[in-house]
Formats: structure tokens, C-alpha cells, sequence
């Protein structure tokens, strides 16, 4: 069963995330970095995406020139997934393949043809409930318990007092 986090990105420069489960995600496993997919397997009529990269559960990038649905340990020096701080410097790093498998949460997205609908409604805005202060409950206080060991002790002292003056 396949659940992903897909991210749109439109060509106004916004973006859109939906969660995809079984059976619209299924769509997606096999298919490649550059891939494209028609959005009417997703719930979009009339759009074109194309597969632009994403990232595993672990959070590691997903490349391009990565072959296949394992990650990886890559030499390089540039590209998805690598900042290198000096140039000409190379590093060993980690990324995803380029192929979408189940252990993907998320996908990106590139809008290559737009549809009829927009890809998010203009949100209504619904009257903001107030946030009401809770009255909090006041539970009446006990009596201390060595408030109440004083008086026991008052009372033993006393009929032993009664007995030395007698």
C-alpha cells in the first residue's frame, strides 16, 4: 500500500501538496525522475506533471543519475542533495535512486499542462471562533493532615496533664 506527500509546483511559482493513498499513489510506483504522469490518475482533470525529484522516508533526496529504488553512497561534487561549502571540493553522500518505490514520502512535481480548474479553490474564510477562557474548577482544600495530628496531640496532652495535677 503506497502513501505519499506529493508537492505541485505551478508556474506562477506557488505550490500545492496533496497525500496520495491506495489506489490514486499507485500511479506513481515504477516511474522515473522526468517521468510524466497525467493528472487525471490523481484527481486533477485536465493537467500534465512531470516528476521533478522527492525524497525517501529517511529524508534522502531522490537524483536523477542515481539508477534504481536504493539508496546509495555517491562521490560527487555537486547536484540534488549536496551543498558543498569549498569548489573543487568532493564528497561522499547518500541520496535515493531515481525510481519510485514505496519507501518514497514524498514526490515532486512539475505542472507541464495546465488544466480547466485551478489546482486550489480560493479558501473561504470562516469566522474565527474566539477562544473562551475554561473556568478552572477550585476543589475545596482538606484540612492539612499535620494540622490535624497537632489537634490529636493537643487532646492526648491534655488528659495526661489532668493526670499529673491530680
Amino acid at each position: 500500500m503506497a502513501e505519499f506527500k506529493v508537492v505541485i509546483s505551478t508556474k506562477d511559482g506557488k505550490s500545492v501538496q496533496k497525500e496520495l493513498k491506495s489506489p490514486e499513489a499507485d500511479a506513481f510506483l515504477d516511474k522515473k525522475i522526468g517521468d510524466k504522469i497525467k493528472g487525471d490518475e490523481l484527481g486533477f482533470k485536465g493537467y500534465e506533471f512531470e516528476i521533478r525529484g522527492g525524497s525517501d522516508k529517511a529524508g534522502f533526496a531522490m537524483r536523477f543519475d542515481v539508477q534504481g529504488t536504493a539508496r546509495k553512497s555517491i562521490f560527487t561534487t555537486s547536484g540534488s542533495g549536496v551543498w558543498i561549502p569549498q569548489k573543487g571540493k568532493k564528497y561522499r553522500k547518500t541520496v535515493a535512486g531515481n525510481t519510485i518505490h514505496e519507501d518514497i514520502a514524498q514526490i515532486n512535481l512539475k505542472v507541464i499542462k495546465q488544466g480547466a480548474e485551478p489546482l486550489t479553490a480560493p479558501a473561504e474564510e470562516a469566522p474565527k471562533e474566539e477562544a473562551k477562557p475554561e473556568a478552572k474548577e477550585e476543589k475545596p482544600k482538606e484540612e492539612s493532615k499535620p494540622a490535624e495530628k497537632a489537634e490529636e496531640k493537643k487532646e492526648a496532652a491534655a488528659p495526661a496533664a489532668e493526670q499529673a495535677s491530680a
